[in-house]
């Protein structure tokens, strides 16, 4: 059965100087595929920086947008798939042409737009000021054999999103992140769980540093399906690296009762 080899890239590069960003972004491809890494994955909005303000909407690109097509570039160029977060502006024909996402792509190893997720569930006050929520809640695409899905930081945090991904027969959930302190117990005990409860891989990938009046807590991680953390960054930058076995995750699938013994005749007051 398929592996993939996945790395992480915990940093915040250089809020609001996109090229900058894609810089780092491109490096990180270069330094993962030479590792053997099929797939790169960057934090939530790492293209533009997370705490500017203004600079949200000043920055936002369509999903088809110039940066968009420079990562197709470099993940054509290195031969590595990447997930990267950025605020994406709207599409001319869509109703409300206006607004801003908070997303997340997914770009294929031969530069091909794989995914486009919007985050769904929006974090306090700074980002329903700058951004609209999405509406689709399971994001998928395939990517060497392995179900990807993508969510974004505080949208793990419900289990009801987690859940949804894992009866949708995802194998590896992409969760770039902006995580600050106190809740450093997200990427500590949260997504662990998340992994265990859904059997499935589960990829958070955060910020790190202060950024405005935020301090991002790194703690990057890979965790599989038996509640275990496969590779774990610290406070500071990092590239950090792990594999998603297939054969292991059908393995525990099978031994694993959660989603066998779910009753969903009894859930109908929880919606």
């Amino acid at each position: 059965m398929p592996s993939l080899h996945t790395a992480l890239l915990q940093s915040s590069g250089r809020p609001g100087d996109v090229a900058h960003n894609l810089q780092i972004l491109e490096d990180a491809a270069r330094t993962a595929a030479a590792t053997g890494a099929g797939l790169l994955v960057c934090p939530e909005l790492f293209l533009t920086g997370y705490a500017i303000g203004d600079g949200i909407h000043r920055l936002a690109e369509p999903a088809d947008g110039e940066s968009a097509r420079t990562i197709g570039r470099i993940a054509a160029e290195h031969g590595i798939a990447v997930l990267y977060g950025y605020p994406e502006r709207a599409a001319q024909d869509e109703p409300d042409s206006d607004a801003v996402y908070n997303s997340a792509q997914l770009i294929g190893s031969d530069g091909s737009h794989l995914a486009n997720y919007r985050k769904t569930h929006l974090f306090g006050c700074f980002e329903h000021e700058w951004f609209t929520p999405g509406q689709q809640p399971v994001v998928q695409a395939e990517l060497a054999g392995v179900r990807i899905g993508v969510i974004i930081c505080y949208d793990v945090e419900f289990p009801e999103n987690v859940r949804a991904h894992a009866l949708a027969g995802t194998d590896l959930l992409l969760v770039p992140t902006a995580q600050m302190h106190p809740f450093q117990f997200v990427p500590e005990s949260v997504i662990p769980v998340r992994a265990f409860e859904n059997q499935m891989y589960v990829a958070y990938v955060n910020r790190v540093g202060e950024e405005g009046e935020f301090e991002f807590v790194g703690l990057s991680c890979l965790a599989g399906p038996d509640g275990v953390v496969r590779a774990r960054a610290g406070r500071g930058e990092q590239l950090v690296r792990a594999e998603v076995d297939t054969a292991f995750l059908k393995e525990s699938r099978e031994h694993n009762p959660y989603l066998h013994d779910r009753r969903p005749e009894l859930y109908g007051p929880l919606t």
